[in-house]
């Protein structure tokens, strides 16, 4: 590969962003199913949390992530970072006081195209109070709380 066509597809991979970045470095995957087994595609889909099917599985951050059709697996197979959760999808309001914590798959929100999870409903609704200085938060303490 020439010089300049090696270049040319380096500045491409930097600006495309999300697409390419790493997964994250830990995932809320209990028995090594992501999101207690939910359809995490389905959240964007179908405005929902859906069961996923142990026959739609794909392997994507050290877990298994299932889903409730091969359309939805197909989906976050081409793009993961578009569909997973924040915090690998540990709680939301938990990551932004320092701390992880499971969740209910029911207690959630889609903000700005990113899926944040919260550990159950009243927690969601706290964390509602104040989005952009929960996510804030969250994003401030996740690079620490991924390592733990």
């Amino acid at each position: 590969m020439s010089p300049a066509r090696r270049a040319f597809l380096a500045a491409a991979l930097l600006a495309a962003g999300p697409a390419f970045a790493d997964p994250p470095a830990r995932v809320n995957a209990e028995g090594g199913v992501a999101i207690g087994g939910t359809d995490p595609v389905a959240y964007f889909t179908d405005g929902r949390p859906v069961p996923g099917r142990l026959e739609f599985s794909h392997p994507w951050a050290g877990a298994t992530w299932r889903f409730a059709s091969a359309e939805n697996r197909d989906r976050f197979a081409a793009d993961p970072e578009r569909y997973a959760p924040a915090y690998g999808g540990f709680c939301a309001y938990a990551a932004a006081r320092d701390y992880l914590a499971s969740v209910d798959p029911q207690a959630w929100r889609i903000v700005e195209g990113r899926l944040y999870l919260n550990h159950d409903l009243s927690i969601r609704d706290r964390w509602a109070r104040d989005i952009p200085a929960e996510i804030a938060n969250a994003d401030r303490n996740w690079p620490g709380l991924s390592r733990r």
